[in-house]
């Protein structure tokens, strides 16, 4: 119980954290606004359909909406990459503003319908724009992984929130006015997310030298499939991607599932669509809550797992027991399962991906899930086709486990990974010559390090040797003598090693172990990478080795 205590309120803490930090303030208020609006406006936009052509139109309206806009992800996400963030993301929200409120305005006019599917289409690529750049943009404004996971969890909240309210405003609206009035309410809502995220303030150091970057023949192709290439590339990401879009090819099935389920296999009528839906809706409401215990988690790997299974198993259950209970509780359990996939994945995402196609990456990611959707979709009718719906729904709930098996090891090797570099980011940011750096940074010079044992007695470093490492103490006291003399002691959270570094010369000064020591090791390459490529971390570096010289200390 005291774990648990300790457990919540280390939640509890990173949470209020979340939204002590003015810049996840302002995203997460912005993003709240933008969810709510874009579910409202979906609804007026289904109903404007169905209006003006009947089912076949709703139909027509989502293909106009999903198509485009996994073709064109990984154009528009290589944007998010190399364009400055924060005033990319502003123009695409104002653009989604701009290309619905005319949609509504030409539904009010009374204009041709093609035109409102048309701007459909726009609104949801710049869609395509603005996830891919917020996914990268986080983990700059997050000072500690632990508050990134606490942004991914209210960012999963609102979106289940956005799921309930955003569809209630829009009919509240609709019940007193028309789908194109709705539209142009809710173009409102792309407005406010713009002026919240114009008052970001973020450290993207790299924005300008990535915009002016020169651009040999051919980049631009190389550019655009770089999220592709990287995901390939790195097994951790294929490992992610490839259950992520499992799950999202049983979320396009499920769209056609639940109705089969509602009227075929438990033979209720049209409502009990909607009350199985309101299930999955609880559920995730459920695991937004249940997500606050991933904060502070090392094991978001294992936690994407279990979400997983928590999506397929549910689904099996109502194949194996048909009944009412069971598919209400299954589908809430499903829910939850969803919120666990959506907060520990895309956190793995955004802490696996390099920094300088993350963007990118996101807009694979986003290509691959709307594709698998779509494949879902049509796999569903085929499944019941084929098996019945009691077979067909017995199958769709196996896939997700059965995918888990062959990359259940890879994937919880992920954690193993990843419990070092947690502890080692807090290590690293107290150092003043870090503090500059963006939670990407500090994780990639975590992964970097070694851990180091040294026995009492012993020269960790001796004056005059070739400088090859940068070392923090975690454990243990030391000494530094240069000359003969005894100059200072060092405890946990000192550093040396950097003189020799950043001047490329021979160590100036000797560092012995008064007691047995842990240290954290970075190589020259890593060390000087970061460091150096990162204007403010360079000047501070700069400042302690010349305070270092004049005292005289050195290393």
């Amino acid at each position: 119980m005291k774990l648990v205590r300790e457990r919540l309120a280390e939640s509890v803490a990173a949470f209020r954290g979340n939204f002590a930090n003015p810049q996840l303030r302002r995203i997460q208020l912005a993003g709240l606004g933008s969810v709510m609006g874009l579910w409202a406006y979906s609804v007026a936009l289904a109903v404007y359909a169905y209006d003006s052509g009947g089912a076949k139109a709703v139909g027509i309206v989502t293909l106009v909406r999903a198509i485009p806009a996994a073709l064109s992800a990984p154009f528009t996400s290589t944007l998010a990459d190399r364009l400055p963030r924060v005033p990319f993301m502003v123009a695409t929200n104002l653009g989604r503003a701009a290309s619905i409120g005319a949609a509504g305005a030409v539904a009010v006019a009374g204009g041709a319908s093609w035109l409102v599917y048309a701007l459909a289409g726009l609104a949801s690529i710049l869609g395509t724009a603005f996830l891919p750049a917020e996914s990268a943009l986080l983990p700059h404004l997050a000072r500690t992984p632990d508050e990134l996971t606490a942004a991914n969890v209210v960012r999963s909240t609102i979106e289940s929130v956005g799921t309930f309210a955003g569809p209630a405003i829009g009919g509240a609206l609709l019940a007193v006015t028309t789908p194109g009035t709705v539209m142009l309410i809710t173009a409102a809502a792309f407005v406010w997310g713009a002026a919240l995220v114009s008052l970001i303030r973020v450290r993207d150091a790299g924005a300008e030298e990535r915009a002016h970057e020169p651009q040999p023949a051919g980049a631009f192709r190389r550019e655009v499939t770089a999220g592709f290439g990287a995901i390939v590339r790195d097994r951790r990401l294929r490992v992610v991607v490839g259950l992520y879009a499992a799950q999202t090819l049983l979320a396009g099935a499920l769209g056609v599932l639940v109705v089969v389920i509602a009227l075929d296999l438990l033979s209720w009528n049209d409502s009990g669509v909607g009350l199985l839906n309101a299930a999955m809706g609880v559920g995730g409401v459920a695991g937004s809550l249940a997500a606050f215990a991933l904060i502070g988690r090392k094991r978001l790997a294992s936690d994407f797992g279990l979400g997983i299974v928590l999506w397929g198993a549910p689904l099996a259950a109502i194949g194996l027991w048909p009944h009412a209970w069971v598919a209400l509780v299954a589908l809430g359990v499903l829910g939850l399962g969803n919120t666990l996939v959506d907060v520990a994945g895309m956190t793995l995402l955004q802490r696996l991906a390099a920094e300088e196609v993350i963007g990118r990456v996101f807009g694979a990611f986003e290509s691959v899930v709307l594709v698998a959707m779509g494949a879902g979709s049509l796999l569903a009718p085929l499944l019941d086709s084929a098996l019945g719906t009691r077979g067909a729904v017995l199958v769709a709930g196996a896939i997700l486990p059965l995918a888990l098996v062959p990359l259940a090891a890879p994937l919880f090797a992920v954690d193993g990974r990843a419990a070092g570099p947690v502890e080692r980011v807090e290590l690293l940011r107290a150092l003043a010559i870090f503090a500059p750096l963006g939670l990407p940074e500090l994780e990639r010079l975590a992964g970097a390090a070694v851990d180091v044992n040294v026995q009492a007695g012993a020269a960790v470093v001796s004056e005059g040797d070739e400088g090859d490492r940068f070392y923090v103490i975690s454990e243990g006291r030391a000494e530094v003598e240069a000359g003969g003399r005894r100059l200072r002691e060092l405890e946990r959270g000192d550093f040396f090693g950097e003189i020799a570094l950043l001047r490329d010369v021979p160590r100036t000064a000797t560092v012995r172990a008064l007691t047995p020591l842990r240290l954290l090791a970075l190589d020259r390459e890593p060390f000087l990478q970061t460091v150096t490529g990162h204007a403010a971390s360079a000047e501070l570096a700069r400042d302690v080795v010349a305070a270092r010289l004049r005292a005289p200390v050195g290393s």
